[in-house]
């Protein structure tokens, strides 16, 4: 029996696939075969979805408004600054001079409307071989996860606070970032730890690095675990490492790309919203009903909030393409 597929005709503007005609035979060719038309090629009628990341950048937007005043087309953070240290001893007869406060920082997050939507029909509800409509449902929902978070990572990837391994990354970078971070008193995200978001061809530089202090340099004095056949970093150099193919990739798709890993502590992003990311049924306005529409909306915005609590790393991988 063939195993093809070919367009048969089209209805309400979409093409319908059907199966071609059988063959004369359905059993390895032998013409003596009969009831070849009851012989047709079954289905599996659970679709699977297409691989998926793990959407993770927004979940490090951990500063929100705490006291809005009002809505607006952007929102405002501000930020006191201290006062200069005081370390000039006191003249018992002399009264001290009044320090001038500064005036706060300011930092603002637009809000611009993003969404998504799709339109399907009662033909194909009805002569789809397989549950259509929590399959729109669900696509529809990794959409807007998956579109947020590209957003996100765009806005992560604007800073310029920015360490370029010139090649591909060893850990020497990564102990840098961490350094600068404790310097500028940022906060660790996981007790003493900051976190690194690194895409899985840098973490394989990384890993395969020689010399001292490299990760497997490291590893070999470390505790029970086994990173190296587990092929997971976990802690290094001061951060919970994650690997996460969603770290923005800058190049044509060869080995002059470059790759973005982001070190990051508390306050690093701010997040403010006027409508939450919410699915939306549309109206059926259509004479005979045939036409469902089915989308997402969210009205929101990201800024980096304290420049200073991110580090980027700019490198390439050995694996790249």
């Amino acid at each position: 029996m063939a195993d093809y597929i070919v367009n048969s005709f089209t209805n309400s503007g979409q093409t319908i696939k059907t199966p071609a005609v059988p063959s004369e035979t359905y059993a390895q060719g032998d013409p003596s075969k009969a009831y070849d038309t009851l012989v047709q090629r079954a289905y599996d009628r659970y679709v699977e979805f297409a691989l998926r990341s793990q959407v993770l950048f927004r979940s490090y937007a951990d500063k929100r408004p705490v006291q809005q005043a009002m809505p607006g087309y952007a929102v405002t953070f501000s930020l006191y600054n201290d006062l200069a240290a005081a370390t000039t001893p006191l003249d018992e007869l002399t009264d001290v001079e009044a320090a001038a406060m500064d005036d706060v920082d300011t930092v603002s997050v637009i809000l611009k409307e993003y969404g998504n939507a799709v339109v399907n029909t009662r033909y194909s509800v009805e002569h789809a071989f397989a549950d259509i409509q929590p399959a729109i449902a669900n696509i529809l929902a990794y959409n807007m996860a998956d579109s947020l978070d590209k957003v996100v990572a765009g806005v992560l990837d604007s800073t310029t606070q920015v360490i370029d391994a010139g090649g591909p990354m060893d850990g020497e970078e990564i102990r840098k970032a961490v350094a600068k971070l404790r310097g500028d008193n940022v906060i660790p995200r996981n007790g003493t730890l900051y976190t690194t978001l690194m895409h899985p061809d840098v973490a394989f530089d990384l890993r395969n690095a020689v010399g001292p202090q490299t990760f497997e340099d490291i590893r070999k004095y470390g505790g029970p675990e086994n990173h190296i056949l587990q092929q997971v970093i976990g802690v290094y150099g001061g951060t919970e490492v994650i690997e996460t193919p969603r770290s923005p990739i800058t190049g044509p798709g060869d080995a002059t790309d470059v790759y973005s890993t982001f070190v990051l502590g508390k306050q690093a992003l701010a997040e403010a919203t006027a409508v939450e990311a919410r699915s939306v049924l549309g109206p059926v306005v259509d004479r005979l009903q045939r036409f469902r529409p089915l989308g997402w909306h969210f009205i929101g915005g990201w800024n980096l909030y304290r420049p200073e609590a991110m580090w980027k790393i700019t490198s390439t991988s050995s694996i790249a393409g």
